[in-house]
């Protein structure tokens, strides 16, 4: 590999001493948040509240798949940053088989909403906020499917947290700012209104902190399926069916009339058939393995394979030898981010909508030394594109014709494009959601990344269900991306996405993100921070990250941005000239880790080490 010259050099030995020889170096350092340990369960998630009602689980004899499912159910029900109409992903461990299942719990794009409808508005993609945002929603089913599937514990048992919560809560600050700041939005909205702005005319329109927010629309709906459940249960169901039977409830029956007539009155397109047709689906996980660790993530209906392309392009590069966040690893791991998002960007979509997604070839140990050989080692690229993977599977690619040509990221004409007002411009980018994380001592292991329907959300009616707006992640272009092109009935890619590793068998890290887009950039440099560079799970969840925005955006404008670089306040100047001198552009932020919650199994002690972000309010208690 090629040296960046003798400042370079004597930069990387000056950070490499810091971060061997220094008792507060990145590798000894002290964390804002003590590591947590257990030895029975772990339940960590984005609010205290939220993962007070995992504990809770856990106290009733529930194993982590009941905990993750009170934990989903109670941040859906404090908005964090979530709804019960948003989406859920998950990967769980199972270990009476040792084997991972995927949870695709994403909605889909309901009646009429095509690619001519969306154009005969104007619009270059989907909008952003509304009605006319949101597919299906798919976090109730998820949350069923995986508590029928999997748990213990009854329905009733696992909402009873959010029932409790949905009856009256003391809201919390980052809630009521996100209010107030979306309030003009919000009073669009009849439902929404009446729900978020309690004070409507007054000088804070919306609840203040600590106020008792009451949610009765919602308290209803959540009834309405322990009433289902207990009725299935009263008939001499098991406790499986009966849990569907609330599943059919709120897809099938009077929930389900109510979101629909509720969505049409604001203007949104979902039909009863939308909702009766929507089906979770249980799924084989996509892995790699680097360095006898067994990844695995979704499939290209998220963007979690990009993670694995990576590993692949870095397992053969000397990364300890560059020394942690010195200039020639921040650009390594740029320059391979850019290469596998490239292809995520016109790759990925619906695996169950034709054209067929070319995993096989995407993750293909010979594709990746193939990309990896494109790397430019002394400047960013900012015209790097997607490759073709489809040769490394024993196929032709259909979308040759398209892939020649896709414009360089310099080139895309993005018609409302924004590029002043560092993070006024880059808030779209990490769209926010939350994480949830659970393990429990008979080895279940649960990682959850869901979202959707965040506030500004619109209302469905009085279900007290906001409507998710991942729909905008939907494109109209067939030369953007073949694969991800909007159509009825069909999921939008997402950028949500859980993490697990295995060693040897057994269940090795846990871990997932907040953020959007920088989602996997986060969960990547987590991952290395653990098996590179030694560090325990609080350290490597609160470790200095890198953000490249070199990608297509996800939200909004879409917009592809070469060359800008995030990095942490931290950084010390040399290796912040010699970036500049590559091409990169630079920013600078406090925290950059995610946040990231996470979860290590300590095989040689029998116990859990927990991870949890220091960024908001995440938080984990274990036992």
């Amino acid at each position: 590999m090629r040296s960046f010259g003798n400042l370079s050099r004597l930069g990387t030995l000056l950070l490499l001493g810091l971060v061997i020889m220094s008792p507060e170096g990145v590798v000894g350092q002290r964390t804002m948040k003590p590591v947590l340990h257990g030895r029975h369960w772990m339940a960590i998630t984005g609010k205290p509240l939220g993962a007070t009602a995992g504990a809770m689980m856990f106290q009733r004899g529930g194993n982590a798949v009941d905990a993750a499912c009170a934990m989903l159910g109670a941040t859906a029900t404090m908005w964090d940053v979530l709804s019960w109409g948003g989406e859920t992903q998950a990967l769980i461990f199972n270990p009476n088989t040792g084997r991972v299942i995927g949870i695709n719990a994403l909605g889909v794009a309901p009646t009429g909403a095509t690619v001519e409808f969306f154009k005969g508005q104007e619009m270059p993609y989907p909008p952003e906020y509304g009605p006319l945002a949101a597919v299906t929603p798919g976090t109730p089913g998820g949350l069923m499917v995986m508590l029928a599937e999997y748990g213990t514990l009854s329905l009733e048992d696992v909402l009873a947290p959010s029932l409790q919560m949905a009856e009256g809560y003391p809201i919390e600050q980052d809630a009521v700012d996100r209010i107030e700041r979306s309030k003009e939005r919000i009073k669009q909205w009849r439902y929404s209104r009446e729900l978020f702005l309690p004070h409507l005319g007054g000088e804070h329109e919306g609840p203040q902190p600590g106020e008792i927010f009451r949610q009765p629309d919602l308290a209803v709906t959540l009834r309405k399926l322990v009433e289902a459940e207990q009725q299935a249960l009263a008939e001499g169901k098991s406790r499986k069916e009966a849990i569907y039977a609330a599943y059919d409830r709120f897809y099938r029956g009077d929930i389900a009339e109510e979101f629909v007539r509720g969505s049409q009155e604001e203007g949104g397109l979902h039909t009863m058939a939308d909702l009766d047709k929507w089906e979770v689906y249980i799924e084989e996980p996509v892995s790699t393995r680097y360095k006898g660790i067994d990844v695995y993530k979704l499939t290209t209906w998220v963007q979690g394979p990009v993670l694995l392309q990576a590993l692949n392009m870095l397992e053969n590069i000397d990364l300890q030898e560059m020394g942690y966040n010195s200039t020639r690893y921040i650009h390594t791991l740029y320059q391979v981010m850019n290469l596998a998002f490239a292809d995520r960007d016109f790759y990925y979509g619906d695996p169950y909508f034709p054209p067929v997604e070319p995993i096989e070839g995407l993750l293909s140990k010979d594709y990746a030394r193939k990309r990896a050989a494109l790397i430019d080692w002394e400047h960013n690229d900012p015209d790097v594109g997607p490759g073709d993977p489809y040769p490394f599977q024993g196929s032709v690619n259909p979308y040759l014709h398209l892939l020649q040509r896709v414009e360089s990221a310099t080139n895309i004409p993005f018609e409302h494009a924004r590029m002043e007002g560092d993070r006024e411009v880059d808030k779209g980018f990490f769209a926010g959601t939350t994480s949830i994380q659970a393990a429990d001592e008979e080895g279940w292991v649960v990682s959850i990344t869901p979202s959707g329907g965040w506030i500004p959300a619109t209302i469905a009616g009085r279900t007290g269900v906001g409507m998710s707006q991942r729909m905008q992640s939907f494109v109209l272009d067939e030369s953007i991306n073949p694969y991800n092109m909007l159509e009825p009935g069909k999921r939008p890619r997402a950028t949500l996405t859980p993490s697990l590793a295995l060693k040897d068998g057994k269940p090795f890290l846990s871990f997932a993100v907040q953020g959007g887009d920088s989602q996997d950039q986060n969960l990547l440099q987590f991952f290395l921070n653990v098996v590179e560079f030694g560090m325990d799970v609080q350290q490597a969840a609160e470790a200095a990250n890198i953000t490249s925005y070199q990608l297509r955006s996800s939200f909004g404008e879409h917009n592809i941005r070469p060359g800008r670089l995030t990095l942490n306040e931290s950084v010390p100047p040399w290796v912040r000239a010699e970036l500049e001198t590559m091409g990169y552009d630079l920013n600078f932020e406090s925290r950059t880790s995610g946040p990231i919650n996470a979860i290590f199994f300590d095989w040689e002690h029998g116990s859990f080490w927990g991870g949890s972000s220091h960024h908001g309010d995440d938080y984990g208690i274990a036992w």
